[in-house]
């Protein structure tokens, strides 16, 4: 589907990010805003009750971290802080969906100063294993991991040790020493991406002021992604833009915003080009089409090859590991991968649909968990034939295959249905051609579409169709 349009600046931002995450040098710092679309509250909403106590207004209240303060001096203790903290963040929570878009992308370092658990959550159920740093003594000891997560302000499950008042501010670099020095390193050799963060934390300010020492105009660019103030509030755009020309001092962009929904549709930019030569072979086969009387083996024949020319082609492989389909192709792709000695965990990505004796309604709930991380994972979805056999031992289109292109559609991935393997494919195939300016918007593709719906091609031709489509969606991407 056509996505809205980006600003030059939106695109800028989008390329360069997606060009750090595939050289390995990007990093996310995650701010409060991140997590309020869960149900969590910002520094404001998390000392309101704090504020009215001792006869004051939070919304009057420039400086929140003297605000804590103030409520440890009057109280001798911080207890009612870390109250506070336990009934504002120790609940549950499900991950957004701007959670699990950073999850599916080749992150592997984050920091944030929020202290709820929705990152971890997210990059786990995203198959990922994360190495939580929360104190000084989770230093000392390492782990095979996909990404490590620095939480420098703390955790729920310890409100104690939350950074929060002046006191703790004073002392965070006597403190927190290798939170304070690994941030430096990775602001001079990463380039971040700032979500959901306001630049007012003491500690940032302290440390990006270091590193601009350190390194002057030399400095890593970042980025910061910034809602401005609505067309009314004129005092409010005249000091954003003072506020962003400041941020330049420390290298960062901001990259602009009219609402908060716009973030989503960058991160969805981001991971379809970092993803665009990932390739999410969608299918099941019991027969090879529902017009003839092809062979089984057929069908395996055009999975395997099609595995090994996206490999061949340097294109990498997404696969659920479908029957008929999906595990064909991953054989193609294995066997291509070993006569070039290349890395399969970097080529091919294998989540098989989990099975387990459960009730139907949850195996459905799993299954479609599934498919929406599997298809985030790729840049382009094909389609191959998409049939079962039900109770009554009859061949029927797959509802599966359906609803995975129902959810590519969402993600607004380029589909590519071969529609004479029949079944759920020849009726995605009808879809498109119906509207190729809303599945293909700017390409001539109408060539390519219509070979797929030849009987006489050969496996072989089905295969260098799809793979020129492939080729064609990633150079789209690129452009």
């Amino acid at each position: 589907m056509q996505p809205e349009p980006f600003t030059p600046q939106q695109q800028v931002f989008i390329r360069s990010y997606a060009k750090h995450l595939e050289a390995g040098n990007a990093a996310v710092f995650a701010g409060a805003g991140l997590s309020r679309a869960a149900g969590f509250v910002d520094w404001k909403d998390l000392l309101k009750d704090v504020a009215r106590d001792l006869g004051l207004d939070v919304n009057r209240e420039l400086d929140l971290v003297a605000l804590a303060q103030f409520n440890v001096n009057y109280r001798q203790n911080r207890s009612q802080l870390n109250e506070a903290i336990i009934d504002n963040f120790f609940k549950q929570a499900k991950p957004t969906s701007n959670h699990y878009l950073l999850a599916r992308m080749p992150i592997q370092t984050i920091w944030t100063t929020n202290y709820d658990q929705l990152i971890e959550r997210a990059f786990e159920e995203a198959g990922k294993v994360v190495d939580v740093k929360l104190t000084t003594e989770d230093f000392g000891w390492q782990r095979a991991r996909d990404v490590i997560l620095y939480k420098m302000h703390g955790d729920v499950r310890q409100p104690q040790l939350a950074v929060l008042t002046k006191d703790d501010y004073e002392s965070y670099e006597k403190d927190h020493p290798l939170f304070v020095e690994n941030l430096k390193l990775d602001l001079v050799t990463k380039t971040f991406l700032f979500l959901g963060f306001s630049f007012t934390d003491p500690n940032m300010e302290y440390i990006l002021g270091r590193v601009r020492m350190l390194l002057g105009k030399n400095a890593h660019q970042h980025f910061a992604i910034m809602k401005d103030p609505d067309s009314s509030d004129t005092y409010g755009r005249q000091r954003l833009e003072f506020w962003k020309a400041d941020l330049r001092r420390f290298g960062v962009e901001t990259v602009a915003i009219k609402e908060y929904s716009e973030v989503e549709k960058l991160l969805a930019a981001v991971s379809m080009t970092v993803n665009r030569r990932n390739v999410f072979v969608a299918g099941s086969s019991r027969e090879f089409a529902a017009d003839t009387a092809a062979p089984r083996s057929d069908s395996e024949k055009l999975g395997r090859l099609l595995g090994q020319r996206l490999i061949e082609t340097e294109s990498n492989l997404v696969s659920g590991f479908g029957v008929g389909i999906g595990e064909q192709c991953v054989l193609g792709a294995l066997r291509a991968l070993y006569s070039i000695n290349d890395d399969a965990r970097k080529r091919v990505i294998v989540r098989p649909f989990p099975t387990a004796l459960v009730e139907e309604q949850e195996q459905r709930a799993r299954n479609t968990r599934t498919r929406w991380d599997l298809i985030s994972r790729a840049g382009t979805v094909v389609f191959i034939a998409g049939n079962k056999i039900d109770s009554e031992n009859k061949l029927r289109v797959s509802q599966g295959v359906l609803e995975e292109f129902g959810i590519a559609k969402e993600l607004q991935r380029f589909i590519i249905p071969v529609a004479v393997t029949g079944y759920a494919a020849a009726e995605i195939w009808k879809e498109v051609t119906q509207n190729p300016d809303l599945f293909y918007p700017g390409m001539d593709v109408k060539d390519h579409l219509q070979r797929l719906a030849d009987p006489a091609l050969s496996v072989a031709d089905l295969a260098e169709t799809v793979l020129q489509m492939v080729q064609m969606a990633a150079q789209a991407r690129e452009s």
